[in-house]
């Protein structure tokens, strides 16, 4: 931790409740976004909207950043280097679950609007987020 006490590893960022992905145009812009991840082990799972600008970012540019955010994606700490991939749509199940899980507070609205969108494997993608 730094003097101040902001989370510095990717571990730390990865255990907060609202995490800030920032992901990269192919100029080098970043685009941050506040995220529901679940944690496994060293890694960060992420669950998105299907074609979401942020997959096609992800796809052209792995290299991204993770930081501690609240609620609305104002930032906490600083932000600490990780790269992402998109996921085989295999996966996106057993992401959506663990999201689900951990954002059990939001379910009673998340889990209805994916089904009522075409289901959860129609509607979502999964993000894999590794340290850097």
């Amino acid at each position: 931790r730094t003097e101040g006490g902001d989370v510095t590893t990717f571990a730390e960022v990865a255990q907060s409740k609202y995490v800030l992905l920032t992901t990269y145009t192919k100029d080098g812009r970043p685009k941050p976004t506040p995220v529901w991840g679940a944690p496994d082990g060293d890694i960060l799972r992420i669950i998105t909207d299907d074609g979401s600008w942020k997959t096609k970012r992800i796809r052209n540019t792995p290299r991204v950043t993770i930081q501690r955010c609240g609620v609305l994606g104002k930032p906490l700490g600083e932000p600490v280097d990780a790269i992402a991939h998109n996921l085989p749509d295999s996966e996106t199940g057993d992401v959506y679950r663990a999201v689900v899980r951990r954002y059990w507070w939001h379910a009673w609205w998340f889990v209805p609007h994916s089904i009522l969108r075409g289901g959860v494997d129609k509607v979502h993608s999964a993000i894999q987020v590794s340290p850097a």
